[in-house]
């Protein structure tokens, strides 16, 4: 639902020749499909494990190698392999064949984190309209010549446009959280959590927004590092840093309530993304 959703407001209020949209909707969707079949392999032949890491894995750069390939080759303007660092104004070190790469990880790392966000009920969908709105923003501002050259941020040619595709996920999120939110009555899956991840990771890279993603996302940041931490500390010693991972499992075996979780992470979302949108003054 949330991805027809999307795709049926790109394709009614967005512009058919901007391929910035078209970009973000295919990159959705085949993060989606990669999240379906996991799915499909869960509930239908009753598999627990889905589809095996490594493939899911694989699936999920096979897509961002495309997209990274798309931006490279099709939007070929001056600021496409730049990495533009938050509060450096004019620090924009050229990435040049590194770019491919780098993309693939923004994208893979932003669909898994938002895939392991995704434990309590509303709790991911609340993050991802957030960041969605910081964003839509980053989208509009890039997209103004005028208003880039004053903010020092990269100007991105016909970006603009991508603020259909992020009203798209605002609206699909807050539609889809008045069912999900606790006691939730429907439920994301991976089909949702990994297209909803790859789209901001995508976003992230059309506005040049990469490193920010790191505030923006920060909710998915502490999520996927908390796993991070608890594997490599439980391996090399033996120990467990955190009661349980992801993040708000450990709160919750902490003694806090679903709901108190939730809307606490909720409120972190929030205050990265202004904290995000701050640095559009500070560089």
């Amino acid at each position: 639902l949330l991805l027809v959703a999307i795709a049926t407001s790109c394709v009614l209020w967005g512009d058919p020749r901007n391929p910035y949209l078209w970009l973000a909707l295919v990159v959705t969707l085949g993060f989606g499909a990669v999240g379906w079949v996991d799915d499909y392999r869960k509930v239908a032949e009753r598999n627990s494990r889905g589809l095996p890491a490594r493939w899911k894995y694989f699936w999920q750069s096979v897509v961002g190698l495309t997209a990274a390939l798309y931006l490279y080759l099709a939007f070929d303007t001056p600021v496409t392999t730049n990495l533009y660092v938050p509060f450096f104004k004019g620090f924009a070190p050229e990435l040049g064949l590194l770019y491919g790469p780098f993309a693939v990880l923004v994208l893979v790392a932003a669909s898994n984190a938002v895939n392991l966000t995704d434990g309590l009920d509303g709790l991911a969908t609340g993050a991802v309209l957030v960041a969605s709105v910081s964003y839509t923003a980053f989208a509009y501002l890039a997209g103004h010549f005028v208003i880039a050259q004053y903010l020092g941020i990269a100007f991105v040619s016909d970006v603009a446009e991508v603020t259909v595709f992020g009203g798209a996920l605002v609206g699909a999120c807050l539609g889809f959280l008045w069912y999900n939110c606790h006691p939730a009555e429907v439920f994301m899956g991976d089909t949702g959590s990994l297209a909803l991840g790859g789209a901001i990771g995508l976003l992230a890279l059309m506005t040049k927004q990469e490193i920010a993603l790191v505030l923006v996302g920060g909710v998915f940041c502490l999520e996927a590092l908390s796993v991070i931490i608890q594997v490599a500390s439980f391996r090399l010693t033996g120990k467990r840093v955190f009661r349980m991972a992801p993040l708000h499992h450990h709160f919750e075996l902490a003694g806090w309530s679903e709901p108190k979780v939730i809307v606490r992470f909720w409120i972190l979302a929030i205050l990265f993304s202004l904290v995000s949108l701050a640095t559009l003054k500070l560089r």
